[in-house]
């Protein structure tokens, strides 16, 4: 999606632009939502290449970046860790408190939050942040709640888009381009 794109109105444009924190779950998010499990108990998930360099190039902008999921996962942790994502909060059920206490570290506004669920858990910090964003994945009566809900599947780019949204409306987005185009001098 981009900003001139006609499902994203000037109204959400300008709340885009107030975004410094994307905050996100996990599961139907930076994943498929699918549950892998070997033969010895092992989960196994599996990340986006695309949505992590998408975080990557918003903490490079300077946004705060923040996992709050449901599940404990060894892998979310070590996914996080190798995109320096440094607010990782898992096993969370209740995920507006904990949001709302991280807005309160961070010294922002919920107005100032972008966030992201596809499930019950989630209803409450899309209706409260900023942006609340979903899923197409997502159950009708989840989605209804977003402010927007992206074009790409959880697990398959959505945090991508998002992540690029957020850049474009927020005037970063030359500068990136122009990084890949004629390299770091």
């Amino acid at each position: 999606m981009t900003l001139d794109s006609p499902l994203l109105d000037t109204q959400l444009v300008d709340r885009l632009r107030r975004v410094r924190l994307l905050a996100m779950d996990v599961d139907g998010v930076l994943t498929d939502g699918r549950l892998y499990f070997q033969a010895d108990g092992i989960e196994i998930k599996a990340f986006h290449t695309l949505d992590g360099h998408g975080i990557k190039l918003l903490k490079r902008a300077g946004l705060e970046v923040a996992l709050i999921t449901g599940r404990d996962s060894p892998m979310v942790s070590r996914r996080a860790a190798a995109l320096g994502v440094k607010h990782v909060y898992q096993g969370v059920e209740k995920k507006l408190p904990r949001l709302r206490e991280l807005c309160r570290q961070l010294d922002l506004e919920l107005d100032q939050v972008a966030y992201c669920g596809d499930d019950m858990p989630d209803v409450g910090a899309i209706k409260r942040a900023g942006v609340g964003i979903s899923v197409p994945g997502a159950p009708s009566y989840i989605r209804k709640h977003a402010d927007w809900v992206t074009e790409r599947a959880g697990g398959h780019g959505a945090v991508r888009e998002i992540c690029d949204t957020l850049l474009q409306a927020q005037g970063h987005w030359d500068a990136v381009i122009d990084t890949y185009l004629h390299g770091a001098d």
